[in-house]
């Protein structure tokens, strides 16, 4: 079950790679305000806009990583890691009012047709394909299951098929001079953004709210550890949760045999550690183990959480 599980630290590599497709997406922006000034282009000028939503977000997944970085305090004792999980939020969040606007600017435009340059509007859209085309490759060599790295992939996806549908409307427009295939697109590629970014929104408030890793059958690994460690009778008070998605935490109680005097708690203590990291990949856990009374002063006879 934790084979694919990752359980390493925050890499750096993953911040020079947001970093790189910041510098990318800020360039190509002001490229985009450039040409959108030149053409008159409302569209182009609108997409700079979302690029500049867009940049704002990988300067904070950068942030974010940075921070992550520093060493625990005696304020903060597990450290600076979960900044990257607020900072996946924040992204999520901000993609959400992104796709707000793009749909209601797409409605506008039905009302109020704007027309486009569309040899202007082609020239930089491809240009603005390949860019973050380029970005897109760059962070998705990282490591996909940090949710602050998907939150920055899912923001150079959402430019990268404005540009591809940008390309679309203004091949379209050249060839037909038809204006609302433009709105049409961005609407498409809005909804497309949509349930990527409630995705991310979700994972991330899920981990805030300190709850169990969704891969995790608690059941099932409280059932796995009873029936591998003979000593042990029953498992309670069980709270596991997750640091960031890759780093998971447990606390737990665990009775052993009555009358056990014999029973070497160490040894219970290194065999439950041992199945918890080998089969489930929890490589931090507080475990207490109790006799026939629970310290804590509830009954124990039953696995309650």
């Amino acid at each position: 079950m934790s084979g694919t599980h990752d359980h390493r630290p925050v890499d750096s590599l993953d911040a020079k790679r947001v970093l790189l497709a910041l510098w990318l997406t800020g360039t190509f922006m002001i490229v985009e305000v450039i040409g959108g000034l030149i053409s008159g282009s409302l569209a182009l000028l609108a997409d700079a806009g979302h690029m500049l939503t867009d940049t704002m977000s990988l300067g904070l997944a950068w942030v974010a990583f940075r921070v992550s970085e520093r060493p625990a305090d005696v304020k903060r004792t597990y450290g600076y890691q979960r900044f990257q999980i607020l900072a996946a939020f924040v992204n999520g969040i901000t993609l959400l009012f992104v796709v707000g606007w793009i749909l209601v600017e797409a409605v506008q435009r039905f009302f109020e047709p704007v027309n486009v340059m569309g040899r202007t509007m082609l020239f930089v859209a491809v240009i603005g394909l390949v860019v973050n085309l380029l970005a897109f490759r760059i962070l998705r060599t990282g490591n996909q299951e940090n949710l602050n790295l998907r939150g920055a992939a899912l923001h150079v996806v959402g430019d990268l098929l404005g540009s591809a549908a940008a390309i679309i409307a203004a091949s379209v427009i050249l060839a037909t001079g038809w204006m609302p295939i433009d709105p049409l697109l961005s609407m498409a590629v809005a909804f497309l953004i949509l349930r990527s970014a409630w995705e991310l929104v979700k994972r991330s408030a899920h981990v805030l709210l300190e709850g169990a890793p969704e891969w995790l059958d608690v059941a099932a690994m409280e059932k796995e550890l009873t029936d591998t460690v003979p000593a042990v009778e029953g498992i309670h008070h069980v709270h596991v949760w997750s640091l960031t998605p890759a780093q998971c935490l447990l606390t737990m109680h665990a009775r052993v045999n009555e009358g056990g005097s014999d029973v070497d708690h160490t040894r219970v203590l290194l065999d439950l550690k041992r199945v918890l990291r080998e089969r489930f990949g929890i490589d931090h856990a507080t475990i207490e183990i109790d006799g026939e009374e629970c310290a804590d002063g509830t009954d124990n006879t039953s696995t309650n959480h």
